[in-house]
C-alpha cells in the first residue's frame, strides 16, 4: 500500500507467535484467521475515527480554523470530508502476513504530519491494548477449531 499501513510484528508478541506457530502445525491455512484480523481492524478503526483519536488514545490535532472556514461539510470532524479516508481503509492477507492501511498518499500525510505545509500528525492507523488482545482471542478460536476444540 503506497498510502500508509500498520505491520504487526510478531517477533517482538511471543503469545501470539505461537498460536502461528500451533496453527501452521495442525496444517491451518493462515489465510481465514488474517481475514478475521483485517474485519476486526476495520470495525475498530472506524470506532476510533468516530471519537477522532490515536491508538494511544490522544485526540487528533484539531482542525486549523482556516481549514475549517475552507470546509464546506463537516467543519467539526477531523479527517472527514466525505469520510473517504475512513472508507478506503483496507487489508490484504498473505501467507505470512496481514498487511492494512490504505493506498491514498494523503493517508500517509494524516499519519505522519507534513512539516512543510503545517499538517500535524492525526495517526489514524495502529494498535491499541485491547486490539493486541482480540488479535490474539482470534488466533486462539481458529487454533481451538483447528484442533477439534
Amino acid at each position: 500500500m503506497a498510502g500508509a499501513s500498520i505491520y504487526i510484528d510478531i517477533e517482538n508478541d511471543s503469545a501470539a507467535k505461537k498460536v502461528l506457530q500451533q496453527l501452521l502445525e495442525v496444517g491451518q491455512n493462515l489465510d481465514a484467521p488474517f481475514a478475521d484480523i483485517g474485519e476486526y481492524l476495520l470495525n475498530s478503526h472506524r470506532e476510533r475515527w468516530a471519537r477522532q483519536e490515536a491508538a494511544d488514545g490522544t485526540p487528533w490535532a484539531p482542525l486549523a480554523p482556516k481549514t475549517v472556514k475552507r470546509k464546506k461539510k463537516n467543519q467539526n470532524k477531523i479527517l472527514v470530508l466525505e469520510g473517504d479516508l475512513r472508507d478506503l481503509l483496507r487489508y490484504q492477507t498473505a501467507p505470512d502476513g496481514l498487511e492494512f492501511g490504505t493506498d491514498r498518499i494523503y493517508g500517509a500525510t494524516h499519519q505522519f504530519g507534513d512539516e512543510e505545509r503545517g499538517i500535524p500528525a492525526r495517526p489514524p492507523l495502529g494498535l491499541t491494548e485491547e486490539d493486541r488482545v482480540e488479535i490474539l482471542d482470534i488466533l486462539q478460536e481458529h487454533l481451538e477449531r483447528a484442533s477439534g476444540g
